[in-house]
């Protein structure tokens, strides 16, 4: 028997990257995915695919996850299909960095938007179908409080919101068994930000462990604290970045 066997997931954002990550490791610990995805159908459909040959349910639904009427209305579509609802991952996210004399109202938006925003109206939708004992986590950033370049005064404040709201909910939703996190990656390498980049160079020196991490190590996290033995952890913000903001 898998850790998750018997277990619904939703993942917001998990046609790449961490998403995906995140999306296979769940099902490859017994749970049943549905993932969300802005765009790209092929990637959602190689992910479900994946699932699927692992043996597990998948299912994808393309939602703009900036529009919290979408995320409300994908909520309710992916418990249906799922029969239920266990586990909540918000992974979708944003990130524009610009110093503030070349930032904008719209960029300040559609990074609060879809970082914030609608993790508020995915919680909400979520929160009647979530079964007693379930788990919220939410994807933030070692940005939340540490920001060692120029230009991410936004982004970062997005996932110091997120971490603001994961404590508030764990005390809400704390009768009910239901446990919220944050996982909080530092240089992560996906098709965004390859370990190979240019910015790869600049911020590889400032990492403990000299190397950026796998996508695959944050969704080893984030399965653990889906688990039954991370009974004990809520409200909690856990940075997964090898030594990069210490």
């Amino acid at each position: 028997m898998s850790n998750l066997t018997g277990k619904k997931a939703l993942v917001t954002g998990g046609s790449r990257g961490i998403g995906a990550a995140i999306a296979k490791r769940l099902a490859a610990d017994g749970a049943d995915v549905a993932i969300t995805y802005a765009g790209n159908v092929t990637a959602a459909e190689a992910v479900v695919a994946a699932i699927e040959a692992d043996g597990r349910k998948a299912h994808a639904f393309q939602a703009d996850g900036s529009d919290t009427d979408a995320q409300a209305a994908v909520v309710q579509r992916a418990a249906a299909a799922l029969g239920g609802l266990d586990i909540l991952v918000h992974n979708a996210g944003v990130a524009n960095f610009a110093p503030i004399a070349d930032d904008s109202i719209a960029q300040y938006q559609r990074q609060f938007g879809l970082n914030v925003d609608g993790v508020f109206a995915g919680t909400l939708a979520a929160v009647p179908l979530l079964s007693d004992g379930g788990r919220i986590i939410i994807i933030g950033s070692v940005n939340a409080h540490s920001m060692p370049t120029a230009g991410g005064a936004v982004y970062g404040a997005t996932k110091a919101a997120v971490a603001g709201l994961a404590r508030g909910w764990a005390r809400d939703l704390g009768s009910r068994g239901i446990l919220v996190n944050v996982v909080q990656p530092g240089p992560v390498d996906t098709d965004l930000n390859p370990a190979d980049g240019d910015f790869a160079k600049m911020l590889v020196p400032l990492i403990a462990l000299g190397r950026y991490g796998r996508v695959e190590e944050v969704a080893a996290l984030t399965a653990f604290l889906a688990g039954d033995e991370a009974s004990f952890i809520t409200g909690a913000t856990i940075d997964i970045d090898g030594g990069f903001s210490i």
